[in-house]
């Protein structure tokens, strides 16, 4: 399988997870010039903007580490971009985690709510 297709294979799976949880899937993939969004989903009245990261082995670091700086403000100017298009009006925003590692039996799925704040 190739990567760009395991990894929207994840995703959904992360979705699906993640709807089991109580949430809703707004979109997937979402993208602008200078970054992309893996999900971003509605949690009640928040809007979470979602980075999924996926890591064989923690060989060179976990996929938690993986979500530097540099990935965060590029999440993040992607996530303004998209709040500037959004005509729904969402009064909170978090930004979430889920690192994704395998398992016995498919996946494990480590979700950090609220992994890093906006300086904005």
């Amino acid at each position: 399988m190739f990567a760009r297709e395991k990894g929207q294979q994840i995703e959904k799976q992360v979705a699906k997870h993640l709807q089991k949880q109580g949430m809703r899937l707004i979109t997937r993939n979402y993208q602008c010039r200078g970054g992309e969004i893996d999900l971003i989903m509605q949690d009640r009245e928040t809007l979470v903007f979602i980075e999924v990261r996926y890591r064989q082995s923690a060989r060179f670091g976990s996929a938690l580490e993986s979500v530097n700086k540099t990935k965060q403000s590029r999440i993040i100017h992607t996530a303004e971009h998209y709040l500037q298009q959004s005509r729904d009006g969402y009064q909170a925003c978090r930004f979430d985690v889920v690192a994704v590692s395998p398992a016995k039996t498919g996946y494990q799925f480590d979700w950090v709510k609220n992994a890093f704040q906006s300086a904005y």
